[in-house]
């Protein structure tokens, strides 16, 4: 059979690419070539992974998947052992941002979720520090992948963009509304969602220095107001008491998108003489269960959760 003239070229390309395959022999002994040990990889000194402070104004509406993007590459500004995973959304996610200041770093996963998790725990065992994004919903794709991960005290980072209804036009089968339950029943797991710019940047740092299995992190489609000071610590398994008073009738406890909503019901309710706390939970596992009780004695002993996911599994489990 003879080739025409496309088939010839496709045909040295694919040797050109692919020269091991092209001349394979019936003797022929597979060779892996593994990556080396990261000369960044973890010590057991979590202080050595650093971040720059970020510089976001206050009242400046940013979204926090951006965010998300611009944490990530000042981090591997500073370790090497840092590595981004995205499936075929680095635009969405911003991991972009990441793979335009380490190329070398980035890698491409394509519509394939389950083998992009499974590349994360592969670098995770050779020192790297992974972290692997993608649409929030699209992580339960790979849910079998990240339960042995977990099971196998992987250290992953997960980021899942594009949560909750909040998307709105990217319809419905793009929203994440079961990942926060998801996440929350794996061993040694934590989950975060944080609610503008400067708290995302913090809780970036915060997921490089947890080993201890996988963390979470619940990005928003929308920009949303800088409500923090640059200065502002958010350590894992904190939350924020934003609104508080002698006179809170109930206690509002929210995280990411939804407390933007209920720091808008604060202001409306404020007008009529009414007042409530609002808390940011921002660490929904481990949850600060003291605060939240301490304040919600203090609202008539009254808690409403807010939040941009299904009833079953959210935040509503957990308070």
């Amino acid at each position: 059979m003879s080739l025409n003239k496309k088939e010839k070229e496709a045909l040295a390309a694919l040797e050109k690419n692919f020269p091991d395959a092209a001349h394979y022999k019936d003797n022929v002994g597979w060779k892996p070539q593994l990556p080396q040990k990261s000369t960044a990889a973890y010590t057991g000194v979590s202080t050595i992974i650093e971040i720059p402070n970020c510089t976001y104004i206050r009242g400046n509406k940013v979204a926090t998947r951006k965010a998300y993007g611009t944490a990530l590459a000042l981090l591997g500004d500073t370790c090497d052992a840092i590595v981004s995973l995205d499936a075929e959304v680095k635009n969405s996610t911003y991991a972009e941002i990441f793979e335009s200041a380490h190329p070398e770093r980035f890698f491409q996963c394509f519509v394939a979720e389950q083998n992009m998790v499974g590349m994360g725990v592969g670098f995770d065992c050779r020192g790297r520090i992974p972290f692997v994004s993608t649409f929030s919903c699209f992580f339960s794709r790979a849910h079998d992948q990240i339960r042995m991960a977990a099971i196998g005290s992987a250290a992953l980072r997960l980021v899942g963009s594009h949560c909750g209804v909040s998307i709105g036009q990217d319809g419905p089968s793009q929203m994440g509304l079961e990942d926060i339950a998801m996440m929350r029943c794996l061993p040694n797991s934590i989950v975060l969602y944080p609610s503008d710019a400067v708290s995302t940047h913090k809780l970036v740092e915060q997921m490089a220095r947890y080993y201890d299995g996988i963390s979470y992190l619940r990005t928003t489609r929308m920009e949303t107001l800088v409500v923090y000071d640059n200065n502002e610590e958010f350590p894992i398994g904190g939350c924020k008491v934003l609104r508080q008073s002698q006179h809170d009738v109930v206690c509002i406890v929210a995280a990411g998108v939804t407390l933007h909503e209920a720091l808008k019901a604060y202001n409306i309710l404020a007008q009529h003489n009414v007042f409530i706390s609002v808390i940011d939970l921002y660490s929904v596992k481990p949850l600060d269960a003291a605060t939240v009780i301490s304040v919600a004695k203090t609202s008539q002993n009254k808690i409403i959760t807010v939040e941009d996911h299904y009833q079953e599994g959210g935040m509503v489990k957990r308070c």
